[in-house]
């Protein structure tokens, strides 16, 4: 039976184990929004894990939603970027960078010029977001015109050959948690009346065209995908029929020999259970590696990896406080906390200063 801490391959890149650091949004990108040079020690001290996502990176300076976060389209990040791709390497890890529009979830102050976001829709979300105020309404959007949707899959397919060339393994595109591909995926958001907007083909048009470029640029090997069918997160109502949505969306996906898809089970970092849907008929329209996410313990994860039912899992939150967690859960070795009140925003304090078991010992 296969084992979590099994080698294994995803299209073209070879894992030293199937543990995955999910990706997390941290909020310490530098001026230009380019990694600063405490990620470049974040991402070296986690390599250990079979694959790193980074942390959500934007495509385009329209695509940022919150105060600090990274970009992948500009020389200067993908040379931040570089910077950290080379230390996740020789340290013996794999990296890909996680490629994201937020849509609708952003806030004036965080566009050019003081821009309204762009998203499927005229309608504001109902949450928050981090900017240089602090945590506020995240501001209405305007919809796309039709006109301009090619010009976001372009953002996208640029954004992809940036992550390349700052020596990224691969990239996950961001299609979960309410954001931009989401909003135009789920009939709870997208209210248009154009072809990307009514019946289920039109909805997953922007996905399908967004995941066809990438692939053209760099090969369906090196790219891969996440999705949250019935995750509420950043006010993503649950669409009227999830099951037909995903299940037509990952079938598209099936000619283009993706290296994975990742899964978010249930709500983000809450309840698994929290609506009814069959995972399992969504994996048999897939002919990738299959890599799930939400709530896992070592368990749980060495359970679903040995039944077949998974190929990979991703943990988020454990590898904050928990720079080696693929020898903690190797070892069935107790796992740190981490500070809350550190997770956003901050410096050096609740990002690069957890202690290794090792170090725990010397001390």
């Amino acid at each position: 039976m296969p084992t979590l801490f099994d080698p294994f391959r995803i299209g073209d890149i070879d894992l030293a184990n199937r543990i995955v650091m999910a990706p997390l949004t941290r909020n310490r990108a530098g001026p230009g929004q380019v990694p600063s040079a405490l990620a470049v020690e974040y991402y070296r001290q986690r390599a250990s894990a079979g694959l790193i996502v980074s942390e959500a990176t934007q495509v385009s300076s329209d695509g940022q939603g919150y105060l600090d976060t990274p970009g992948i389209h500009s020389a200067e990040q993908v040379a931040g970027w570089r910077r950290v791709t080379d230390a996740v390497h020789a340290a013996g890890g794999r990296i890909v960078a996680q490629l994201w529009h937020v849509g609708r979830i952003s806030h004036v102050s965080l566009q050019s010029g003081g821009q309204p976001p762009v998203s499927s829709t005229a309608r504001p979300a109902q949450t928050r977001t981090l900017t240089r105020e602090g945590w506020v309404p995240v501001s209405a959007p305007r919809p796309l015109r039709t006109e301009e949707i090619p010009g976001v899959v372009a953002g996208y397919r640029h954004a992809a050959r940036c992550a390349m060339d700052a020596g990224f393994d691969g990239v996950e595109v961001h299609g979960a948690n309410g954001y931009l591909i989401e909003q135009f995926l789920r009939d709870s958001i997208n209210d248009r009346t154009d072809h990307y907007g009514g019946s289920v083909e039109n909805r997953a048009r922007l996905l399908v065209e967004v995941m066809q470029a990438i692939v053209a640029e760099i090969g369906g090997g090196r790219t891969g995908l996440r999705l949250s069918p019935v995750t509420p997160a950043n006010d993503a109502g649950q669409d009227s029929d999830p099951q037909a949505l995903y299940e037509y969306a990952v079938a598209q996906l099936a000619p283009l020999g993706l290296a994975f898809l990742e899964v978010v089970e249930g709500s983000t970092g809450g309840p698994r259970d929290f609506a009814p849907f069959d995972y399992a008929a969504l994996r048999r329209r897939f002919d990738g590696a299959w890599m799930v996410n939400n709530g896992y313990q070592r368990q749980m994860a060495m359970q679903i990896v040995a039944s077949g039912a998974a190929d990979l899992v991703s943990f988020g939150r454990p590898f904050i406080g928990n720079p080696d967690l693929v020898r903690r859960l190797r070892e069935d070795a107790p796992l740190a906390a981490f500070d809350k009140k550190t997770l956003y925003a901050g410096g050096a304090k609740g990002y690069t200063d957890y202690p290794t078991l090792d170090a725990r010992a010397v001390a």
